[in-house]
């Protein structure tokens, strides 16, 4: 369950602790508090452990200058370490910082791997069961891997044929499309998920997960179908806020592995991950002719200019050249 937020003393004096109540207060999503988290803690361990009140600007310039420089990292991780200490010490000690001059680490384009439909195909070949219905709803509906593990029952709507996935990154809830192909094997993934749960019930668990403040509000809820989770973990375990046991859903190494084993006896020599399936929905709905806005919408992208990098994966730009000589 190491996707629910452990509690945290509300009288701790540690300054880790503080830092993690006051963004619960302000609403930052679990993800986020984890990452700024890191990045604060390797900002403070990289100057000896001092606190940072005792540190300043030109302290956050040398430690971003050395991840540019010295760890190589990506203007992306670079821009996340940013955010990390501008919360610090913007928003949690409400000091405003003088202008940052640090060395930016270098642009390097990466594009995307893809596999294209018949290689989807391959690789769903040699998957079957519940496994293979994760993987085709990755592909299917566009999905990130932790969108898709975080689904409840509540969030398929067969009857308008969509999926709705709540809290994406960003912290966004979005609708996507919920294929008709899969409308059976979802059903009886339903129908075998309360039977779980039905069990549960009479071996006296039951109650799920319930986020933010939803189990005080709604303290019936948790044992209701609709909020057990699409695809549930095969054991019961602790949760860390209370010490409940009750049933999750399942961890991502689980899919990882089926995915990897099935890439490998597929005879794909593509790098192939979970995520990978995403990309391939995105590539194939471009070559289907469907609007890159469309796609935005489908994927949850904030910015266009995230999904216009799907054009480029297809060997053409975004005019939808195509070469003389293939003509």
């Amino acid at each position: 369950m190491d996707d629910i937020r452990p509690l945290v003393p509300s009288s701790s004096p540690r300054l880790i602790h503080r830092i993690q109540l006051d963004m619960r207060d302000k609403g930052y999503a679990y993800q986020t508090e984890k990452t700024y988290i890191h990045w604060i803690r390797r900002f403070i361990y990289f100057h000896d452990k001092k606190h940072p009140k005792k540190l300043g600007a030109q302290h956050i310039n040398q430690f971003l200058s050395a991840l540019g420089h010295d760890r190589s990292c990506s203007p992306a991780t670079q821009r996340i370490a940013l955010n990390a200490l501008i919360y610090l010490y913007r928003k949690f000690f409400n000091i405003e910082l003088e202008p940052l001059a640090f060395e930016k680490a270098r642009q390097r384009r990466r594009l995307p791997v893809v596999l294209t439909h018949a290689e989807v195909k391959r690789i769903l070949q040699h998957m079957n069961g519940k496994h293979r219905l994760m993987v085709e709803l990755l592909y299917g509906c566009g999905l990130r891997l932790n969108e898709l593990l975080s689904l409840r029952v509540k969030d398929l709507d067969f009857e308008l044929s969509t999926i709705t996935v709540r809290s994406g990154k960003g912290d966004k809830d979005r609708v996507t499309l919920l294929p008709e192909t899969l409308v059976e094997k979802l059903r009886h993934q339903v129908a075998s998920t309360q039977a779980l749960h039905e069990k549960d019930l009479r071996d006296g668990f039951g109650e799920v997960y319930m986020p933010h403040a939803l189990a005080r509000k709604y303290p019936g809820a948790a044992r209701e179908i609709g909020w057990q989770f699409l695809f549930p973990s095969i054991s019961v375990g602790t949760d860390p806020r209370t010490g409940v046991l009750r049933r999750h859903h399942m961890h991502s190494t689980t899919l990882r592995k089926s995915v990897r084993r099935a890439r490998h006896d597929a005879g794909i020599t593509k790098p192939v991950k979970c995520h990978t399936f995403r990309h391939s929905f995105a590539t194939r709905l471009l070559q289907q002719g469907y609007d890159i806005r469309t796609i935005q919408k489908l994927l949850g992208h904030s910015d266009v200019r995230t999904t216009e990098i799907y054009t480029h994966v297809l060997g053409r730009g975004a005019m939808g050249v195509i070469s003389p000589v293939d003509g």
